[in-house]
């Protein structure tokens, strides 16, 4: 399990030495992570996993932290295309899979706190969660949390997606003159997703 994540503050322009530091940890531990024990793990010929640890971050990507965002968007386009490797390496029993996790009170998020904030989850839920998830074969496990559910997440996940499709502005969920359609979107009063020209 591909776990460690540090955050950095950051904006896009800068500064480069934070966008490194963080980029390091975040996504090119995953990735050696990977490239280090997976070979052996497949020469073994025995079933195992390799569970590398997104962030609902590096898909809905909000504004406040890019080199963060891009950092878990790489985790999860490694870690998709590690399993598209893996499923297809003839006699390869291990396979890869995805951690998603929603808010989860951990030495990252805990700030100047100290008792778990009621909308997180604990570690201990998020890692039951994933041990439920992986008895199901499920790639992506997508974790709730107790402000967040399931259905929420895939809605926020759609609009995301439906920026590149519909042709609005990046973020637009965050942009004032989308609010009343993403809000009606989010509420199921609408399928409508709205397209600029």
């Amino acid at each position: 399990m591909n776990n460690a994540a540090i955050q950095i503050a950051t904006d896009a322009l800068g500064p480069n030495h934070d966008w490194r530091r963080l980029m390091a940890v975040n996504l090119w531990g995953v990735i050696e992570g990977c490239q280090v024990f997976a070979p052996n793990m497949i020469a073994r010929r025995r079933p195992g996993l390799i569970i590398n640890t997104g962030s609902k971050q590096g898909i809905t990507t909000p504004p406040g932290n890019p080199a963060y965002n891009v950092s878990k968007a790489g985790v999860k386009a490694y870690t998709e295309a590690l399993e598209h490797q893996l499923r297809n390496t003839p006699h390869c029993q291990v396979s890869a899979h995805l951690l998603i996790p929603g808010y989860v009170f951990t030495g990252l998020t805990v700030g100047a706190r100290t008792e778990k904030p009621a909308a997180a989850w604990s570690a201990d839920q998020t890692m039951d969660f994933m041990l439920e998830s992986l008895t199901l074969g499920d790639f992506y496990i997508l974790c709730p949390d107790n402000d967040v559910d399931r259905a929420l997440d895939e809605k926020r996940i759609a609009w995301a997606a439906g920026d590149i499709i519909n042709n609005r502005p990046p973020l637009s969920r965050w942009h004032p003159e989308y609010t009343a359609l993403f809000d009606a979107f989010i509420a199921g009063d609408s399928e409508d997703q709205g397209r600029d020209a």
